[in-house]
């Protein structure tokens, strides 16, 4: 009989969708676009001029698994923090200019890796672009155009009667026709609104409008769950027909959560490696055991493993066998004890009390194998 390969599988071969075309910038070391892994940012929420605390979040979503970070610049104690920051940060900074153009030349004076400007709150912007161009070439600095529904410019919500998809997609493209007339491409582009509805159908647009790199984000997303829910629709639409090139899960939490849910709608679609999976039931009648206490501490136990690794925590005889041996490591619940599976096989049965503390020590000699086979590889 032929093995079956059980456990977590590798990223698919071919993505949910081919991604779009799109060509590339780089923030720093990070590409966007142009074919590169989708990455995940945040923005700190401390003020950028402390710099000791902004340093020590950057550090903090940078172990979460940020890739970019976004720090405000509303002040000139601010700007003049960014140099700072921008070199002793682990990770490429992006300074958020909104309402004094000024700031955006003292960003890129600065060394920042990219500039986000807000067109529709910035006074005289358009005016500007030609110097804003000159400055961001000479430094190799690219320009992201960040369009918001809140702060979308009065001349197109006369026109639109408000933020509509077309207002957004419109306005966007505006302002990258200035700098194109600058000769000026190294751009990326969002168009941002507090409905997921909205918001895809814009980028829907923008998709086919232009080829230039497309940050996802659903703006004043909500508090943790809603904003979760929100973010994962919308960017699961996007992102499953290949429209999407760097996101930011917009969150009132702190900034480390987003990070989280962000990677894990990437890994969710295949688009980056699955780490950690649990695989647990919902319960019902039929559970045996308080399977919610028992997938939090299985899921506490194992957090931060970096290991690809699908764990099962099933608590009744009907799928739970099953969705145990399918899994790297899984147990099967039932009159106060559990049967572990380890790589589908079952190796041992344990009280109900011992069924996380053993989950855990099987999990960690797992990754140990795991470590040990890709070193010697």
């Amino acid at each position: 009989m032929t093995a079956v390969p059980l456990g977590v599988p590798e990223v698919p071969a071919r993505p949910v969708a081919p991604r779009r075309d799109s060509r590339q910038i780089h923030v720093g070391p990070v590409a966007v676009g142009g074919g590169a892994p989708v990455s995940v940012q945040s923005m700190t929420t401390t003020r950028t001029s402390d710099v000791g605390a902004t340093l020590q979040q950057i550090a903090e979503l940078t172990a979460s698994g940020c890739q970019i970070v976004r720090v405000a610049c509303p002040t000139q104690d601010d700007a003049d923090a960014l140099a700072t920051i921008a070199r002793k940060s682990q990770i490429p900074v992006i300074a958020d200019i909104h309402f004094q153009p000024k700031y955006v030349f003292a960003a890129i004076e600065a060394g920042c890796a990219a500039v986000r400007v807000n067109p529709g709150n910035i006074k005289q912007f358009d005016d500007q672009v030609k110097e804003i161009a000159r400055a961001a070439r000479d430094h190799g600095t690219p320009i992201r155009i960040g369009v918001n529904a809140g702060s979308l410019d009065r001349r197109l919500l006369r026109k639109h009667g408000k933020a509509t998809p077309e207002a957004l997609v419109e306005s966007a493209l505006w302002e990258a026709s200035l700098f194109e007339e600058h000769d000026f491409r190294d751009i990326k582009i969002s168009v941002k609104h507090n409905d997921p509805v909205v918001m895809i159908e814009a980028y829907r647009q923008l998709a086919e409008a232009c080829d230039y790199p497309l940050h996802l984000g659903v703006t004043e997303a909500g508090p943790a769950f809603q904003g979760t829910i929100k973010s994962a629709v919308a960017f699961g639409a996007l992102l499953s027909r290949g429209v999407g090139d760097t996101i930011r899960v917009s969150l009132s939490a702190p900034p480390a959560e987003e990070i989280k849910v962000g990677i894990q709608i990437l890994e969710s679609l295949g688009l980056r490696q699955r780490r950690l999976e649990i695989v647990s039931c919902p319960s019902c009648g039929r559970a045996q055991v308080d399977v919610y206490k028992l997938a939090e501490e299985v899921t506490a136990g194992l957090d931060g493993m970096e290991v690809p690794l699908r764990v099962a925590v099933m608590g009744c005889v009907v799928n739970g066998p099953g969705e145990a041996r399918e899994a790297d490591l899984g147990v099967a619940s039932g009159n106060g004890k559990g049967q572990i599976f380890v790589k589908g096989e079952v190796v041992k049965t344990v009280p109900e009390s011992k069924i996380v503390e053993t989950l855990i020590e099987e999990a960690m000699k797992l990754a140990e194998r795991t470590s040990s086979a890709d070193q010697l590889s």
